[in-house]
This record gives C-alpha cells, sequence and structure tokens, in this order.
C-alpha cells in the first residue's frame, strides 16, 4: 500500500484555523516544552527583522509533522516547541491589543487571533475561550495545565516553569517593541500571521510521521521508539497504576543513565529475550519499534515487562558500575565479575543477548551462580576464539540466535559454533586485531588477578614504540617494529601510572610497575632485568598456549555444558602437552581450580 503524504506551505494563521476542525494535540509520548528566552529572543528578532526590511518574501519558521489519530486530531511529531511558541507568542500579542483603545487595526488583529487561537461559534463568530485548538498531553508535565490557563485566561501564576517564562518574556519583547515602534508594530503582527509560513507534512500513520521525523531531524535528540512505548504502556494502565508507572518508568531512566545504558537499548535487549521465547533463530533484525507494534502493541501490555527491564538494569549496573547488589549473591563473586569483564571487551554487542536471556530465565535458580560462571566462560570461549580468526559479526550472528532460543530450552544450552582450528587460533594470536588485544589481555591476566582490573587502564608496551637504532645494531627496524606491536609486548597499565612511566626503557619504568594493582605486570616485573625482542617472542608464544589452554578448559569446542560431576573430574579433552602446560602453570601459582 503506498504512503500518503500531504504537504501545503501554510501561514501562521491559516495553519491554526485547522485546529477548528482536527485539534492540535502534543501527544504522551513527547518531551516537556523546552524552549528558553534564548529560542524566544531569537525568534522574536527574526521576524522584527523581517518587518524591519520591508521585505514581502515569505519567512519560513519550518515544519510542522503531524499524523491524524484515531479521535480524528492533529497529533504532532515534530515541531510541538515551535508551534507551542506561537501559540503563546499570538496570545501575549492579543493580550496587548486587548489592552489598547479599540481602532480598525486592533479589531482586525484581535479577530483574525481569535480565529487563530479558540473555537468560535459558526453563525456569530463569539470566542469560546475554554476551547483552545491545542493540548498538551505530555507525561507527568504539570505545565500542561498551566499552558492551557495562559491561553485561556492570558494570565500567569509566580511559577518558573517554560510556559510562564517565555509567555512574560514575550508580553515584555511585546510592549516594548509596541512603544518604540508604533506604527511598524501592527505590520509586525501582520507578518506572523499571514506572511510567516510553516510547512505542515501530514502523514497517514504515527509511523510514516515518525519516520519523515527522523529524515528531518537535526535539532538534537529525536524523538526514540521508548517514548512511544511510554505512551502506550501509560495509556493502557487503569487510572490508578497510572502514577506508580511514571515514578517506576522515571526510576528506570535515571538509572539507565546511571549505567551508561539507556531506556531504548534496554527495549532492544529485550526484544531478543521475547524472540528466543517464540524461538525466532533468524538473523534478520527487524525492527524494534516495528517488532513491539505487532499485533497492537500486545507485548508491552503484559504484566511483566517493567519488572524484567527492571531486573535487566541489575545485570548492567553490576557489569557497568562494578557494584554488589543487595539480594543478588553473584553480583560479588568475582569469578562471575570478571567474566562478564571479559564478555565487556569483546568488539561488539552480540554477547548480551545470550547473557540478558540467560540471566532473565535462570538468575531464580538454586545453583545460577554455578551455572552462570559456566555459561559466561564457554560463552567467551566460544566468541573470543572465533573472532580471533574472523574478526566480523556474521561469523557469530547465527550462532548467537540459536544459542539465544536454545538457552530457553535448558541451562546447559547447545552451542553450535563452528568448530576453532587451534593452529589457526595461534597463528592469529601473534598479532591479532587491535580489536582483540585488550579482550586477550584481561583473560590472561584475570588467571592471576582475584579481583577487577582497575577501571581506567590503557594496553602498555613494555618495550617502547620509540628507541634508539643503536639499541638493536642486528635487526632491521622494520623486524623490531613488528616484533613491539606482538602481543608478547603488551600488558595492561593503570592510564594514571602509564603517564609517570611515560616511553622509557624496561629498567626505568620499573618503578612504575611495581606500583600497579595488576598482579601479571608486578610479576613481570620482578622476574626480568631488562626487557627486548627475545623476552617478547617468548612471552608471544606463553600467551598464546595460556590463552588456548584457558579456553579449552572453559569448553571451547565442546557443543555442551559439561555436567557437574565431570566438570570437578576435570575430565576436558586436552592433550599430554597441555597437561604438563598445567602442571608447570601451577607450579607457578597459578590455581586451574578456578578456570
Amino acid at each position: 500500500m503506498a504512503t500518503a503524504i500531504e504537504v501545503n506551505k501554510k501561514s501562521v494563521k491559516e495553519l491554526l484555523e485547522t485546529g477548528k476542525k482536527k485539534k492540535f494535540i502534543i501527544p504522551e509520548y513527547q518531551r516537556p516544552y523546552a524552549w528558553t528566552d534564548d529560542e524566544i529572543k531569537t525568534l522574536f528578532d527574526d521576524l522584527i527583522e523581517y518587518t524591519e526590511n520591508d521585505n514581502e518574501t515569505n519567512y519560513f519558521l519550518g515544519t510542522i509533522v503531524s499524523y491524524e489519530n484515531e479521535n480524528g486530531e492533529q497529533e504532532i511529531i515534530d515541531g510541538q516547541q515551535r508551534i507551542t511558541s506561537l501559540f503563546l507568542l499570538l496570545r501575549a500579542i492579543y493580550a496587548k491589543l486587548n489592552s489598547m483603545t479599540e481602532t480598525p487595526e486592533v479589531r482586525n488583529f484581535k479577530n483574525q487571533i481569535e480565529s487563530a487561537l479558540w473555537q468560535q461559534d459558526e453563525l456569530t463568530a463569539e470566542v469560546d475561550f475554554e476551547k483552545i485548538l491545542i493540548e498538551s498531553k505530555v507525561m507527568k508535565d504539570e505545565g500542561n495545565k498551566i499552558f492551557m490557563e495562559i491561553l485561556t485566561s492570558g494570565k500567569t501564576g509566580e511559577t518558573n516553569d517554560n510556559y510562564t517564562l517565555n509567555y512574560k518574556l514575550f508580553k515584555e519583547l511585546i510592549e516594548k517593541y509596541a512603544t518604540s515602534e508604533p506604527e511598524l508594530f501592527y505590520w509586525f503582527i501582520r507578518n506572523i500571521l499571514n506572511k510567516a509560513i510553516l510547512l505542515p507534512i501530514t502523514a497517514d500513520s504515527q509511523d510514516t510521521a515518525l519516520t519523515i521525523f527522523s529524515t528531518l531531524n537535526d535539532r538534537g535528540l529525536a524523538l526514540s521508539d521508548s517514548d512511544i512505548f511510554k505512551a502506550k504502556m501509560y495509556n493502557n494502565l487503569k487510572p490508578e497504576y497510572k502514577s506508580e508507572f511514571i515514578e517506576k518508568w522515571k526510576s528506570l531512566d535515571e538509572e539507565a543513565a546511571n549505567t551508561n545504558e539507556n531506556i531504548q537499548n534496554l527495549f532492544y535487549y529485550y526484544m531478543f529475550y521475547l524472540r528466543a521465547l517464540e524461538n525466532d533463530r533468524k538473523t534478520t533484525t527487524p525492527g524494534m519499534r516495528k517488532y513491539y507494534s505487532r499485533n497492537n502493541f500486545e507485548q508491552l501490555f503484559k504484566d511483566e515487562v517493567l519488572d524484567n527491564i527492571e531486573k535487566m538494569m541489575t545485570l548492567w549496573v553490576v557489569v557497568n558500575n562494578r557494584i554488589e547488589v543487595e539480594g543478588c549473591s553473584w553480583s560479588s563473586n568475582i569469578e562471575i565479575k570478571q567474566a562478564l569483564d571479559l564478555l565487556l571487551s569483546y568488539p561488539n554487542e552480540f554477547w548480551k543477548y545470550p547473557v540478558i536471556i540467560y540471566y532473565l530465565k535462570y538468575s531464580e535458580e538454586e545453583d545460577f551462580e554455578y551455572i552462570f560462571l559456566k555459561f559466561l566462560r564457554k560463552l567467551f570461549a566460544e566468541l573470543s576464539a572465533k573472532y580471533i580468526i574472523t574478526p566480523t559479526i556474521n561469523a557469530v550472528k547465527g550462532s548467537i540466535l540459536n544459542l539465544n532460543s536454545e538457552i530457553i530450552k535448558s541451562s546447559k544450552p547447545k552451542f553450535e559454533f563452528s568448530r576453532i582450528n587451534e593452529n589457526e587460533l595461534r597463528e592469529n594470536m601473534k598479532t591479532p586485531h587491535r580489536n582483540t588485544v585488550r579482550m586477550i589481555l584481561k583473560a590472561i591476566t584475570y588467571e592471576e588477578q582475584d579481583e577487577l582490573l582497575p577501571e581506567r587502564w590503557e594496553i602498555e608496551h613494555i618495550f617502547p614504540t620509540k628507541w634508539q637504532n643503536s639499541y638493536f645494531p642486528n635487526n632491521t627496524d622494520e623486524e623490531v617494529i613488528k616484533t613491539i606491536e606482538n602481543i608478547g609486548n603488551k600488558i595492561p597499565f593503570e592510564k594514571k601510572l602509564n603517564i609517570i612511566a611515560s616511553n622509557g626503557y624496561f629498567q626505568k619504568k620499573k618503578e612504575s610497575y611495581n606500583k600497579s594493582k595488576v598482579k601479571i605486570l608486578l610479576k613481570l616485573s620482578q622476574n626480568h632485568n631488562d626487557w627486548g625482542l627475545e623476552e617478547i617472542r617468548d612471552r608471544n608464544i606463553r600467551i598464546a598456549d595460556e590463552f588456548i589452554l584457558l579456553l579449552k578448559s572453559w569448553g571451547l569446542n565442546e557443543e555442551n555444558f559439561l555436567s557437574q560431576d565431570d566438570n570437578k573430574k576435570g575430565t576436558i579433552n586436552l592433550t599430554e602437552e597441555e597437561q604438563e602446560l598445567i602442571k608447570k602453570m601451577q607450579k607457578k601459582g597459578i590455581d586451574f581450580n578456578k578456570l
């Protein structure tokens, strides 16, 4: 079906008069009126300049995007700030005209403004000041009533809301201009009503209007899908539950912001949980609004939606803010927190969807800490290995969508990932893709770290990236540069200490290294007196060995979770060489019971 869009330029008076048949509505999901004195003065000054230049061309005020809702009203998607300000401006002008001696000009412009702001009797043109042509329904905005009161009576209270402040400012500016330029004042009013042009774009549906808005909008935050969802959920509630809903939404919004997330993201993640419940394994991700709007938004009206969003928020509080949550014992489990921190370094968001689904599905289980840790480690093993070999989203997209659905079926779901070639993995680890370096460094660091890495750390080149040519007389610059960029020459280091250490050589930097809370860095400093190309090559091999062994101990290339008994017995398929490596590493103090 073709999309119907109507575009006809109109003067301010012509557009506002259409509100008599189809009232203007600023819907619940819109943000509160936010224009300040800067925008008000800019608009007013522009209109004065236009008037004083005696310009007979039209003055363009911008677009208004709307659609006709089910009540036959003009629901405004874009332009609410502008149209609200125009109503306030005309109301302020009307108040000024009311205070003046009635002349033909005064009567003329009062009549025109009355026609633009209020309903009138069709036969007598008598004005009903209680019936305004615009209504704001913005959720939980006390200013809605103030706006209506200003347009009805022309009076304001002592509040400091934007409606009141801007209306008062308009009155001051109008009074000043009418006094200083009494003859131009009437031309000023004429220009606002009949020469200032708006471009109303009327769409055939809310979706079309929102699409147009997203295309046109370049003035800040676009209206989000979550704003629409909020309004849909709010309107579906019984009146007695609406206040509670608003408080809960506000709390979630604030908490999400404090964790560097937002409600928009949470609804997006939640969509994958709902898709998993439906056993939807399609790799094509639907548009979020299109997904939730199915069957008249029925998914949003289920009782558990906000509870699950709130529960999901707990997970991100732990992941992003690194704090323990009361009543969630798993949030104090350092191994779980380390596993989540490892996944946080995965180069895209695909890890989040199965983690969220697993958490929502099984967090109330008695053995949740055990199975969650096992799941996170298995997920990291598969994702990290695959990305090191094939650093693209598509390499795991299908496997993740399958895993999402498998999680719903079992707390020990099947991992249908393609098998990893260990030799290929080892080779790619010498100079890994830049997006994987932090991930690998975290993994080998957490083998010995019994706490999270400091929040602000950088990748330290143990041997500096700038060196004197005489340092390696028997090696070409190309060979040195290539070796320096190997993973064996990189290590996590606190940003503050790294700045102090600067670009010095190993001996000079050891003083800063010894102040670090990164245990692997402390050990490196204690066990080496110097650092050069041979040390880098040797560490390259050890990192690859340790990382691959770690991933295998976490279930790499295993389709299913190991049973609890098997896990305790350590019956992972390791070669004799790998078992020997475990013994050597245990002698170094690495506890493989933790892995």
